[in-house]
């Protein structure tokens, strides 16, 4: 009878255990219908999972009894709770496998260390130490005007050491008889190098936008460039030769010349910063041609001496006659017969020996190419320079050609040179639009915000109005320039534009053009409230005086269109203004009750109709889009379920065959007996 209550209790606890299964399971589905959007990864570890388990507790039930089985299954249950937990409350930890595949080793290199710091969080430093480190950590930003200034400075030795060093050790008085200036000289350019060598150390640079500041990093940067080797090299002690072979040998410090690239960028920089930059580039010109020519002196001077002065016409003369042997006397010949060779200009006594043959040739070339270089650079820079007032020239020959083939009358004729003449005197020439088209928005919006929104504010409509409603207008804002005795505008035209004066005088006249009532200035504006089109207005969008200039006036333009166009993301400011020139009209007595409180006008109407209709048109595209995509995604996670239920029922039969191998074999055991 033991026997029997047993048999009969297997059944009930192995319900029990796939009860609880299935229960669970079902949470464990839930977890991993909410864990769905961490990717395709995450269901292939979870399958991976199972099937790795579920072949575990195969083999496992196939030598064990049920008991054990329901301990494997509450275990696997477990297991899966632990995971699904894991990837739930950790999903930010988890690496993005699908950016794995675009991003590269730099990317990655962040990334990890993002994980190292994210998993250092617990370590023994406290955050108030971190902290107080990365404050004591001082960063050079290479935009900085520090920055530039350090560059001012180091630019001074490299030059120096450019300049006198082949001096120096060509000419011997140079070096004798000046020494202690030369040491102090030398070892403040050296104190100099060292201290460049820490700046660079600590010059930041941008990864993914963000300037480096760790030190460590700035360090291992610097030392993969090229330009640590030569600084390295550069401050090689080659001058401890001095103790050895004396202090008149100063072409051991020629390695302090591999410093040449803190020279240019210093060139660089300052081009850029300059607001001369063609003057600088023709000086910077000059400057690398003499330094050519100064070395070429040197050399010159140095064969000269290697061959024995005065032995043939081509060397130095003798210097033991007074007249060729004072120190200014040996440079200024050198230089004298250096600038002949090299600029092809003038005659120099012909070469007697072979290497004096090579030297000359040598120098027939460079000084071809210096020539060449010359020529080209020196015309680049003039046509440049020239290149906006051939432009303008261009244009008014190609006006004069027009007004003469018309027969235009010698009085407008006169009137338009004028005009010409006053736009280039007082540099109003420049195309706005054409100058900061390769800027950003942004930087477009601050410039225009910077020039135009003190005047565009003298508005009384605009004075109230958003910031973004302003920043969009004064983007808008086109410069006009009108000659003594144009009309502005005369009364009755069509309203289309509205100005503001940013320089000259405008009289309010009478229809005979003489009588003034008005004289308008500086900050003065009109035509406001003939773009607002507002309704019941008696004069409608019609001009109701004429305006003309006084002299040459500098007016800017804001079109009707242009106002509508940046109204139609503010609706509530385009409300407002039209409430504001509402107001002024009905102060002066020039707008109709009855026409203003009628029905809105039936144009209004078809053309908010036909925007409406355009923004359907572009939503009904978009939700199109939007609705493929999620269906596309729907499939997806569809097929993926539909695969996890199936590996689940597959695991739940194996359950229950290898539950029902046990039970039958007692039941023949009882039959036996």
């Amino acid at each position: 009878m033991a026997k029997i209550n047993t048999q009969y209790s297997h059944p009930s606890q192995d319900q029990l255990a796939v009860r609880i299964m299935d229960r669970d399971l079902d949470h464990v589905e839930n977890g991993i219908s909410r864990t769905l959007s961490l990717g395709e990864e995450t269901l292939s570890e979870l399958q991976q999972g199972i099937v790795m388990e579920t072949r575990r507790l195969a083999k496992s039930q196939r030598s064990s009894f049920s008991s054990q089985r329901s301990a494997r299954v509450s275990r696997l249950i477990v297991s899966l709770r632990a995971w699904a937990a894991r990837h739930l409350h950790h999903e930010d930890q988890r690496p993005d496998s699908f950016l794995d595949h675009f991003q590269g080793a730099e990317l990655k290199e962040v990334s990890s260390r993002d994980s190292t710091a994210q998993s250092n969080l617990g370590s023994q430093e406290p955050p108030s130490r971190e902290k107080r480190r990365k404050k004591e950590a001082v960063v050079v930003d290479p935009s900085s005007n520090l920055y530039y200034h350090w560059l001012t400075i180091i630019a001074l030795p490299v030059f120096y050491n450019w300049g006198m060093l082949v001096c120096r050790a060509c000419f011997d008085e140079l070096q004798s008889e000046h020494l202690m200036m030369w040491l102090v000289l030398d070892y403040s350019a050296d104190v100099l190098y060292g201290l460049d060598v820490l700046v660079r150390a600590r010059t930041g640079f941008l990864e993914q936008g963000l300037m480096v500041k760790d030190a460590e990093r700035l360090w291992k940067h610097y030392t993969k460039t090229i330009h640590f080797k030569l600084d390295v090299l550069s401050l090689v002690p080659t001058d401890l030769a001095y103790l050895r072979l004396g202090m008149n040998y100063p072409e051991l410090r020629f390695n302090r010349l591999l410093k040449f690239a803190r020279l240019f960028e210093f060139f660089d920089r300052t081009e850029t910063r300059t607001n001369y930059p063609n003057v600088f580039r023709i000086g910077n010109l000059v400057l690398y041609i003499l330094i050519i020519i100064h070395w070429n002196a040197c050399i010159y001077f140095a064969i000269s001496k290697f061959i024995g002065f005065g032995t043939d016409s081509w060397v130095y003369p003798n210097i033991s006659n007074p007249e060729y042997g004072r120190l200014s006397r040996k440079y200024i010949y050198s230089l004298y017969w250096s600038t002949l060779t090299l600029t092809t200009i003038g005659e120099t006594p012909a070469p007697v020996k072979d290497e004096e043959y090579l030297f000359v040739v040598i120098d027939f070339l460079v000084g071809v190419l210096i020539f060449a270089t010359i020529v080209g650079n020196v015309g680049s820079m003039i046509s440049n320079m020239n290149a906006s007032r051939a432009e303008f020239q261009a244009k008014i020959d190609s006006i004069k050609q027009y007004m003469q083939f018309r027969k235009v009358t010698k009085d407008l004729e006169t009137r338009v040179i004028r005009w010409f003449d006053y736009l280039w005197a007082n540099r109003k020439t420049v195309d706005e639009k054409e100058v900061l088209k390769n800027l950003p928005d942004k930087l477009k919006a601050e410039i225009a915000i910077n020039v135009h929104l003190d005047t565009l504010k003298k508005v009384r409509i605009f004075q109230d109005c958003e910031a973004g409603l302003l920043v969009e207008l004064v983007l808008k804002l086109r410069p006009a320039v009108f000659s003594p005795g144009d009309y502005i505008c005369k009364k009755g035209d069509i309203g289309r534009e509205m100005y503001i004066i940013k320089e000259g005088k405008l009289a309010v006249v009478a229809d005979d053009g003489v009588t003034q009532f008005v004289v308008l200035s500086d900050g003065s504006y009109f035509g406001e409230i003939s773009i607002l089109n507002i309704k019941g207005s008696k004069s409608g969008n019609r001009r109701t005086a004429n305006i003309r200039s006084i002299g040459y006036s500098d007016l800017f333009c804001l079109s009707k269109d242009d106002l509508m166009e940046a109204l139609t993301e503010y609706p509530e400011a385009k409300k407002a203004l039209e409430e504001k020139g509402r107001q002024i009209l009905m102060k002066d007595n020039l707008i109709d009750e009855d026409l203003a409180k009628a029905g809105s006008d039936p144009k209004d109407i078809e053309e908010k109709v036909e925007y409406l209709e355009s923004s359907l048109d572009t939503l009904q595209t978009r939700f199109a889009r939007l609705l493929a995509e999620y269906n596309a995604t729907q499939m997806k996670v569809k097929q993926r379920l539909s695969q996890l239920e199936s590996q689940v029922k597959t695991c739940g039969r194996s359950f229950q065959s290898d539950g029902e191998a046990p039970g039958d074999a007692t039941k023949t055991e009882d039959k036996q007996q």
